[in-house]
Parts: structure tokens; C-alpha cells; sequence
């Protein structure tokens, strides 16, 4: 029988069974699926993925046949599919089938060439793929179909089984090191014997029994608990990476294989024991750092424990539990004493306290009443409140905090990158080392057993482990820690960035002041009914905090105060606002706005004003006050004990902006700044090859929070500017900038560490395995402890208390 291989998927059938193609005789292929990807990709110009995919296999397409259009269903979408700023849709799936860096080529550019698929990025580490894709072009089951038609199949990404599946692994994981343990403790036993044997001495047909019973215990230790190696050393290889599971699988496997030799009749002695004890110290060092990284990973455990799984909502005056992915914006939700929000929401009745810690890091409960913002996760300490839900659950409050902390540890910070770097060209080395030590001490001293193992000393005492985890573990345990004091970080890059940063921009309303401006004086007296109805109106349509602080002041004042419809609303960037109603315009602003549309306002003003204006005549002007927050000045002392030069950019008058600067110490400051002169100041501070960091929270600071190194968003900014933002400080107090900076850079020094340690570790123990001065065993106790040893600084870090705390 004449067996041939798929020219597609490259399995081996009989010949007899094969597709033949008349023009193509050279070509065969095992089903008529193989055939048709094989010319798909040869018509679409993607054939080097044959090239790239090399002598491996894969498996046949799914059939096409099979239903997909379950991925178009309104359930599906409103559970796994969310739309983009952009309007896109975006879903998050798990790629079956990839086996290698070829197979992630080809569903990249497959899905990439694919009209209507605007973005696809795969990660091999879980081969969860990003799929961002426009739905009036390509729908996802045809998406899903595309992936099938070349070989691999999709389902959606979805958390908790993904936690389910880490448990799994996680299980199988400690099996194989117990058993691991069992038959090393019993090897140490047997080697005590054997040992001592040899000064004493022992008949040869004992020692045999005792090598029997060392190949027996062995085994398993180096098939079974060493699998893990050993799947990892093939991966490593199919994808031309020599890791560090390659180092530990050879050597283990080469002191086996000439136990082995020993074992049946060969000269020397076997080295069963130490096959064993390599496997064993490794894995138990391996999994002593899962419980490392574990620590880091239980603050995001702990948010994830504090959504509710369910909520109570009214429906026709009746109530019903509800899972929370069931919620829809304007449900009615009630939340008992003791009970979490489920969703984001606005209270429509009842008044109590809420514990925000969760969010804010705060520990002091927030009042609540009628009209207040309650957020998912927060917990009611008092009375029964009932809220409608203005946000559905995959787009809360604390749900978004999850997403961005998970998408946080999927980011690398570019010293990471260099680190993955050396760590692959570190393997190369090492292998060099000891090929070149077994040949020097073989032609030295002319024994193969001694030669032989001091080379897989020096494999297995170097550590590329300890390097490639130098740098993550650190960034895990500081984003974590930051994460905790109410600091989202949303790349884990940003760390580095943070510590290198030499300039901080702070704008001056709702960042270096509380944002909450109060009315002082103003002669609303003159306004009729329908004038205050416009000018309550005017101000609900704006975030900017003096339009709140005017709002807040008219609803304080007046009873039956109405919101009426107004036209062509505009916001005028750093000037305020204009509309139009019943044919007449509507002006509301500062001194610039009204004298740009040559309204008169009769005298200068040295305080923050809000001129009120219908048509060309001036009815009213607001005088108001903005409060420096407390831990504003104590801040700004820190960054510039750090070398950090401060600089604070405002929309407002020289004589507000120098004044508040002054209170806090800030030397250089900016007024009169528009959102596009913002955001060309930052840009030219960039040109000057300064690492800047801004701080803002209005929609006029989107434009220059863009253009930024990183830009961090106060938690109570406007949505726009939180979007932009790498990092979110959601208590809303100056001093989260201080503590990022200290932990930013605390952490980074602990990176340097690492590396340090890692880099001094091999420098010194390789030399050392290579004159023969360290044995197998050590070498594998000795490489154990510098992956700990990283892992143990790397816990250091949040050891030291922040001292503002």
C-alpha cells in the first residue's frame, strides 16, 4: 500500500483514496476541503503558508456545513459583541487548531484580506483572537465560516471558562508534581543505599537491583511530571526558539538515556536519581512561582468577587430576580441594605449610604439620594433604594475595570521586550557552552561519563527562566498594587513610562481644584421664567464644571425651574457655549464668547464669570469660586523632588491661573489655552524630547490628552477624555498621581533588579558548571532558586508601604 501525504494538510492516507487533479498530477489531496483551501489560498496569494508550516500537519477544514448562525443571534450579540468608538463591532474568540506561528499567520491574513474585517490579531500564548469587524459589510457567522474554510474553528471568549479551564490546568499541574515528589523522596531513599554503598561496598547484583528500582521510579518522574518540559521544548523548537524547557528536557533526557546505558551492561554509574531530581526541583520551583504570581493575581480576583451574580428589578409593580447579563438600560432596579449594585444607575427614589471602596479605594461611605449616580460593585450600607440602570452590565463601571486590568497584563513594556529578546538567543548560547565543555573536557580528560555530565550541568544550571521572568512578574505585582489604591493602569507599559517621565502637565478645573465651582454673586433677579428655563437648559447640555456649578446653583434656588428644547447647541472651545430657541440666539460664556459676538459686558473681571446673554443683550453675569484640593500642593512638593517639571495648562484668565499656580507652587503655567493649544504645547514639549504625562478631565482636554507620552483621566472626567486616557485615577484625588509616580517607579527599579539578579546569577554559576565544580542535582536546585529568587524580589515591592498612606 502506497501511502502519500495531503499537499494541504500534510496527514498521510493511501493513495488509492486521494483527490487527483488531471492538470495537476502532483498535487493529492485527502478531502475535498483540503483541495478547496489549497487553491483558496494559492488564488489569494498566501501560499508560503505552505513554507512557513513546513513539515508539520494540520487538521482538515471543518465542514462548512455545520450551523453558524447561532453567531448572528440578538442573545449572542448582546452578550459577546460590543461596539467600538468607531462604530465597528468587536468580538473576543478562541481559535482552535493553532499549533504554531504559521497557523497564526494564516488566520491573520486570511481574516486580514477579508472585506469588512477591520483589525485581527491572534495571541499565541491562549490564541484568544481580536476580531473588529463592520456589520453592514460582513456578518460574523460568515467571519466564523471564513475560519473554518481553511482548517481551523472559533468560539467565543468567555471569562469564567477561561478561570475554569486555568483551575484544570492548574490541577493536572499539581498532579504531575506530586507524583513528582513521591518518586524523588523515594529515589533520595534509594540513593542513600546506593551511596552508600559505594564506601562500604555492594555485589554487583545489588547495585543492579538498585539501578532497576532507580529506573523505575525515574520513569515517571521524566515522561509523566516532565511532560510539561518536554511540550514545551517541542512548541519551542516547531517555532525555531530554543527555551528554557528545552535546556531542562535535554539534559534530563541525556542523563536518562545513559542510565539506561549503565542500566544494561554499559560501564560507569547511572544518574537515575539525579533525571529526577532535575524534573522535580524545577517543577516545585515552577509552581512556587504560580503562588508567586497568584498573590498579584488575587486583586483582580477580589474585584471580580465583587459583582453581584443577580439583581431584583421592578417589572409592572412586581419584582423579579434577574441574572445581571439580563439587565437593560432603563430597568428599574431595587438594592436592599447589605446588598451590591448591579449595574450602573441613577437613584429614583429613596436615599442611603454607599460603600465605593471597590471603586475609588476610599473607605469613607458616599451619600446617595434622589438624582445621585450609583456604580455596579458599590455596596448599600443603609436603606432600601430603588435606580434605573443607565448602563448594561458589559458596559459598567466595574466590569470595565476587569476588562482593562486584563487587558493591562496582556501589554509588555519595551524593557520586556528586549528582555524576551536576549532570552531567546540566551538558550543558543548555553547550548553552544556545553557542546564546547563536553568536547574540552573530553579531549582533556578523555572520559565520556564525567564529560557528559559536567555539559548538562552547565545546561541545566543556566537560566533563561529566571530572565524571561525578571520583567512580568514585577509589572503583574505593580499593576496589581496600583489597581488597589484606585490607579488603573490600562497597559502594563505604561509603568516604565511613568518612571521615566520627566514633565507633568495638569490642567487647572477638576485636576489641580476640585472642579466644583460655587456661585457667589449673581443677579438672577432680572430673568423672567422662561429666560431662567433657557438658562437652566443651556447649562444641562455641558460637563464643563461651570456650567454644573450654575446648574446646581439654579436647582438650589428655584422650585418649578423647567428644561425646555434648544437648537443648535455648540460648545466654543474654552469660551462656552451657544444655542438658539424661537428664532433668537443664545450666548453663555466668558468675557471672550460675549465680545466675540460684540455683546457688550460693561467692566473687566479678575474672577471666573459666566455672562448670560439672549440675542445682543447681556441679562445676567455669575461670579464663582473653585477650591485647590487639599493634597494639591503636597503633590506637586513630591513631583518636584522627583526632578519632575510641572507645568499646569488652563482655558482660564492670567489672573486665575497665576493665582491658583502660585498656591501650589507650580513656576510655569499657561492661560488662555484652547483644546488645540493644549494639544500643540504638549506636542512641542515632545519635540524637545521630553517624556510628558497629562492630567484632565474635561472633553476640551481630549485633544491634548491624545497627544501625550501617557495621559491620565480624573475618575469623575467626561467619558471622551477617560476614552483617551492609559490611566484612570477613580478616587479623584491628586495624590493617585503621586502614588503612580511612587510605584511606577518603585516598580521599575525592581525590574532592573531582577534583571540584574538574572544577569549576575549566569555570569557567575556558568563558569563554575563548566569547570566541574557543580553536579547535575545542584545544577537543577541551584537554577530552581534563581527563578525564586526573582520572584521573591518581585514580592517585595508592595512590602513597603506607600508613606502617604
Amino acid at each position: 500500500m502506497s501511502v502519500v501525504k495531503c499537499t494541504h494538510c500534510h496527514l498521510e492516507f493511501d493513495e488509492k483514496v486521494m483527490i487527483k487533479e488531471l492538470e495537476n498530477p502532483e498535487l493529492n489531496f485527502c478531502c475535498n476541503g483540503c483541495q478547496g483551501v489549497y487553491h483558496l489560498l494559492k488564488d489569494d496569494g498566501l501560499d508560503s503558508f505552505y513554507d512557513k508550516m513546513g513539515k508539520n500537519s494540520i487538521a482538515p477544514p471543518v465542514a462548512l456545513g455545520a450551523d453558524s448562525s447561532n453567531f448572528d443571534m440578538e442573545s449572542f450579540k448582546s452578550r459577546y459583541i460590543k461596539t467600538t468608538n468607531e462604530g465597528f463591532s468587536r468580538v473576543d474568540l478562541i481559535i482552535e487548531g493553532i499549533h504554531c506561528a504559521a497557523c497564526i499567520w494564516l488566520n491573520e491574513k486570511v481574516l486580514g484580506q477579508t472585506d469588512g474585517i477591520v483589525e485581527a490579531s491572534i495571541n499565541f500564548t491562549n490564541n484568544k483572537a481580536k476580531i473588529v469587524w463592520d456589520e453592514d459589510t460582513i456578518k460574523l457567522s460568515e467571519i466564523i465560516d471564513k475560519i473554518r474554510s481553511i482548517g481551523y474553528n472559533a468560539y467565543p471568549y468567555d471569562r469564567s471558562e477561561s478561570e475554569k479551564q486555568a483551575t484544570k490546568n492548574n490541577r493536572d499541574y499539581f498532579l504531575r508534581m506530586s507524583v513528582a515528589i513521591f518518586a524523588s523522596m523515594n529515589l533520595m531513599m534509594i540513593g542513600v543505599a546506593k551511596y552508600t554503598g559505594f564506601f562500604t561496598g555492594m555485589e554487583e547484583d545489588m547495585l543492579r537491583l538498585i539501578h532497576m528500582a532507580e529506573f523505575i521510579f525515574a520513569t515517571p518522574v521524566v515522561f509523566y511530571s516532565g511532560w510539561i518540559f518536554y511540550r514545551g521544548a517541542y512548541y519551542g523548537l516547531k517555532n525555531k526558539i530554543l527555551n528554557m524547557d528545552f535546556l531542562v528536557s535535554s539534559g534530563a533526557t541525556l542523563i536518562y538515556i545513559y542510565s539506561l546505558y549503565v542500566l544494561f551492561g554499559g560501564e560507569g554509574h547511572s544518574y537515575f536519581d539525579s533525571a529526577g531530581m532535575i524534573i522535580t526541583f524545577v517543577l516545585v520551583g515552577k509552581y512556587l512561582e504560580v503562588i508567586g504570581k497568584k498573590g498579584a493575581v488575587d486583586t483582580m480576583d477580589k474585584i471580580k468577587s465583587t459583582i453581584p451574580l443577580e439583581a431584583t428589578i421592578i417589572v409592572d409593580g412586581g419584582k423579579k430576580i434577574v441574572a445581571i447579563d439580563k439587565i437593560e438600560v432603563g430597568d428599574i432596579i431595587e438594592v436592599k441594605s447589605g446588598e451590591k449594585a448591579s449595574v450602573d444607575g441613577q437613584i429614583i427614589s429613596g436615599e442611603s449610604s454607599f460603600d465605593e471602596s471597590s471603586i475609588s479605594g476610599e473607605s469613607l461611605p458616599v451619600s446617595k439620594k434622589s438624582g445621585d449616580k450609583v456604580y455596579s460593585g458599590t455596596i448599600n450600607l443603609n436603606q432600601v433604594i430603588r435606580y434605573k440602570a443607565i448602563k448594561n452590565y458589559a458596559n459598567s463601571t466595574l466590569n470595565s475595570i476587569v476588562e482593562l486590568l486584563e487587558d493591562s497584563l496582556n501589554s509588555k513594556p519595551k524593557i520586556e521586550d528586549i528582555t524576551n529578546e536576549l532570552s531567546k538567543h540566551f538558550s543558543v548560547v548555553i547550548l553552544s557552552l556545553a557542546i564546547a565543555t563536553f568536547a574540552g573536557w573530553y579531549f582533556y580528560e578523555g572520559s565520556f561519563e564525567n564529560s557528559l555530565i559536567i555539559a548538562i550541568s552547565v545546561i541545566i544550571i543556566a537560566c533563561p527562566c529566571a530572565l524571561a521572568l525578571a520583567t512580568p512578574i514585577a509589572s503583574l505585582i505593580g499593576v496589581s498594587w496600583l489597581a488597589r489604591e484606585g490607579l488603573l493602569f490600562k497597559e502594563a507599559k505604561f509603568i516604565e513610562t511613568f518612571a521615566k517621565a520627566n514633565t507633568i502637565v495638569l490642567d487647572k478645573t477638576g485636576t489641580i481644584t476640585h472642579g466644583k465651582l460655587s456661585v457667589v454673586k449673581g443677579n438672577y433677579e432680572v430673568l423672567n421664567n422662561e429666560q431662567l428655563n433657557i438658562l437652566y437648559s443651556l447649562v444641562d447640555s455641558s460637563t464643563h464644571p461651570i456650567s454644573k456649578a450654575i446648574k446646581k446653583y439654579l436647582e438650589e434656588n428655584f422650585e418649578n425651574i423647567a428644561h425646555i428644547e434648544l437648537e443648535n447647541i455648540e460648545q466654543v472651545d474654552a469660551k462656552g457655549l451657544k444655542a438658539s430657541y424661537n428664532g433668537d440666539n443664545i450666548f453663555g460664556g466668558n468675557s471672550e464668547l460675549l465680545e466675540e459676538v460684540q455683546i457688550n459686558i460693561g467692566k473687566e473681571y479678575h474672577s471666573t464669570i459666566y455672562h448670560f446673554a439672549i440675542g445682543s443683550k447681556l441679562l445676567v453675569t455669575f461670579e464663582l469660586e473653585d477650591t485647590i484640593k487639599e493634597d494639591a500642593k503636597e503633590t506637586i512638593e513630591y513631583l518636584h523632588s522627583q526632578d519632575i517639571e510641572v507645568i499646569m495648562c488652563s482655558g482660564d484668565n492670567e489672573q486665575i491661573v497665576s493665582k491658583v499656580a502660585s498656591e501650589v507652587g507650580i513656576v510655569n503655567y499657561q492661560a488662555k489655552m484652547s483644546p488645540i493649544d493644549k494639544a500643540n504645547y504638549i506636542s512641542k514639549l515632545k519635540d524637545e524630547g521630553k517624556i510628558v504625562i497629562m492630567a484632565g478631565d474635561g472633553v476640551n482636554d481630549a485633544l491634548a490628552l491624545s497627544r501625550a507620552s501617557i495621559a491620565i483621566s480624573m475618575g469623575n472626567g467626561a467619558d471622551i477624555s477617560i476614552a483617551v486616557s492609559d490611566v484612570v485615577i477613580l478616587n479623584d484625588s491628586l495624590k493617585g498621581l503621586e502614588k503612580s509616580v511612587y510605584i511606577s517607579k518603585r516598580t521599575f527599579d525592581f525590574i532592573k533588579q531582577n534583571l540584574a539578579i538574572s544577569l549576575v546569577y549566569n555570569v557567575l554559576t556558568v563558569p563554575i558548571a563548566m569547570a566541574g565544580y557543580v553536579i547535575p542535582l545542584v545544577a537543577a536546585l541551584s537554577m530552581s532558586l534563581s527563578s525564586l529568587l526573582v520572584v521573591g524580589n518581585s514580592v517585595r515591592i508592595n512590602n513597603k508601604k506607600y508613606k502617604g498612606d
